[in-house]
């Protein structure tokens, strides 16, 4: 029997509902008999039935005697859903191959151990690397009980992000910019800084032909300095969630909080990025796309608070030496110093090239 076809079907049903299931991981499930696939499913949002539930109840009296392959270890807990694991006991399966361990301690091998006691041979690790990967948003989250954060840029090749005036429209082909709404789409929040609100008057929402989520909006502004009349503020599409620091006044927040902003005040005078993410992490949010400019990119890398950057490279030339570019303020002293990073993967998009890179936190 040729498992990893059946799990890489099992991938596959998880993957297609990114941007759903948060705070819970994407999942899906494959029941097979005798050789044949008598039943899928996918668990399609927080609340609903998890994957295990809607793969069995589709196959019926045929989960009888069948192997089972799920992207993640079954949940041995009653939360707002019954226990798989029991469900799975009682639908009287044959075995169960788990692609990898759930990190959350409420799991955390209790599910495997259920299924082992009740007489079910359990088999783990089947495309492990792959299942890990793309849940690498909830591991990170359970783990650390911070969100994961995404830094997106676009530069031209000699590494501008905008011209010494300002002007950024547009760095990137038009592919480029639809590949970036797919990833906003597939992240919890969108962080920016006070300036690219100012300048740019950004929407932060999630545009494609099909729809999509709009993540929730994060702005970090020290001295609450956001125009009234922006978009962030003043439309409904998603919820704007504002920082500021300590020494804002309440009377200063009030025309924000009746436009139907939140406001969290730090208390530092100056916004902690530490701070911001154990908030946000407090909030349940999972995955922070931090579409920021120089400024914000800089406070992230000093405090080395992000695991992984997506660059957008376009085959365009800028010059100048007051031009911006993706990281500012001081920088490292010394090139020994520096972030090492480890490319994971690139491609092309349009005209551009997309490169994906994780800190390296072997070097």
């Amino acid at each position: 029997m040729d498992h990893s076809h059946y799990m890489k079907l099992a991938l596959s049903m998880a993957a297609s509902t990114q941007g759903q299931t948060s705070p819970n991981p994407m999942v899906g499930a494959v029941v097979v008999n005798n050789g044949e696939i008598v039943g899928m499913g996918a668990h399609l949002k927080a609340g609903e039935g998890h994957a295990e539930v809607n793969a069995l109840r589709n196959a019926g009296d045929k989960a009888k005697g069948s192997d089972v392959y799920v992207t993640l270890e079954p949940c041995s807990h009653y939360g707002k859903t019954p226990p798989c694991s029991q469900l799975l006991i009682s639908s009287g399966v044959k075995s169960v191959h788990i692609a990898t361990r759930d990190p959350n301690p409420l799991v955390a091998g209790r599910g495997i151990q259920q299924l082992r006691d009740a007489g079910i041979d359990v088999l783990v690790g089947e495309c492990e690397e792959e299942a890990r990967e793309l849940n690498k948003h909830f591991f990170h989250f359970i783990q650390h009980g911070t969100p994961y954060v995404t830094l997106k840029t676009a530069v031209t090749l000699d590494g501008k992000t905008a011209t010494a005036s300002g002007d950024s429209k547009w760095i990137t082909s038009e592919e480029s910019r639809t590949d970036v709404h797919y990833d906003r789409h597939r992240h919890d929040a969108i962080l920016v800084g006070v300036n690219t609100v100012i300048q740019d008057n950004p929407l932060l929402t999630t545009r494609l032909p099909q729809g999509g989520k709009n993540p929730i909006r994060i702005i970090l502004d020290t001295y609450l300095r956001t125009p009234l009349h922006s978009h962030v503020v003043k439309d409904d599409e998603s919820a704007t969630l504002i920082f500021t620091g300590s020494s804002v006044s309440e009377e200063q927040k009030q025309p924000f909080l009746q436009s139907g902003c939140e406001i969290v005040t730090l208390s530092e005078k100056r916004i902690n990025i530490h701070s911001v993410l154990n908030e946000l992490g407090a909030r349940n949010i999972g995955s922070l796309y931090v579409e920021g400019g120089s400024t914000i990119h800089s406070a992230f890398l000093k405090e080395s608070a992000f695991q992984e950057l997506i660059m957008y490279m376009s085959p365009k030339l800028i010059g100048g030496s007051t031009a911006f570019t993706s990281f500012g303020g001081e920088g490292f002293p010394t090139m020994a110093e520096g972030l090492e990073m480890e490319i994971q993967s690139f491609e092309r998009i349009g005209k551009d090239i997309k490169i994906v890179a994780l800190p390296n936190t072997h070097s």
